[in-house]
């Protein structure tokens, strides 16, 4: 049996969907469950829904043979020790600093004040630049960030761009393109090969 831990969301549902629809049955499953664990009616799949940071970990330390997550995760908290099998199409959006609308000039000033979800991310961005930089990482609602003063921009992930808009605030630069990545244990890749690919195959994603 293979087991796969999926970023909750948006990511673990379109996977799923794709499982159901190439004719994997998971009696226990639904969109709104919250149970966390799935395994298919004929066991040949086991599925674990994980919060996105913490799906590289479940894999290193083979708690899972294989996840799935965005780019975004992996390179902000690193995947060593992981092998990044397949870029799957999905999920896709792109890393952006954004900011108040009609205000780009702000990027002039000599330290920026940049909040962020991926600060590692975000100080790599500005050094490649040599551009000084104060981080403040926050954990959720960062486009609230430049509204009540806290930084001058934002370093966060843009999909449709409806947030940033409904919010009064633009892309000043999207320079990362993103979508979701399959990874998997080391010692699980090399003695799972065939589980990996029916598992690929189901999906109809194109390795």
């Amino acid at each position: 049996m293979l087991h796969i831990a999926l970023a909750k969301g948006r990511i673990a549902k379109t996977v799923m969907a794709r499982l159901q629809a190439g004719g994997w049955k998971f009696p226990e499953y639904s969109d709104d469950s919250r149970k966390l664990i799935f395994t298919d009616a004929e066991g040949r799949l086991k599925v674990t829904l994980v919060k996105s940071p913490d799906v590289a970990v479940y894999v290193r330390r083979g708690a899972a043979d294989a996840g799935i997550v965005g780019k975004d995760i992996l390179i902000e908290d690193g995947a060593a020790d992981v092998y990044e099998v397949l870029d799957l199409g999905i999920g896709k959006c792109r890393m952006a600093v954004s900011g108040i609308k009609g205000r780009q000039d702000v990027m002039k000033k000599r330290i920026l004040t940049v909040a962020s979800k991926y600060p590692g991310i975000a100080r790599k961005y500005f050094a490649s630049r040599f551009k000084p930089v104060d981080i403040i990482q926050l954990n959720g609602s960062v486009e609230l960030a430049p509204l009540v003063g806290l930084a001058d921009v934002i370093v966060d992930i843009v999909e449709t761009g409806t947030t940033l808009r409904e919010n009064g605030l633009e892309a000043y630069d999207e320079f990362m393109e993103l979508s979701a990545r399959l990874i998997c244990n080391k010692v699980s890749y090399k003695m799972k090969q065939e589980e990996l690919k029916q598992f690929i195959e189901t999906c109809g994603f194109k390795k």
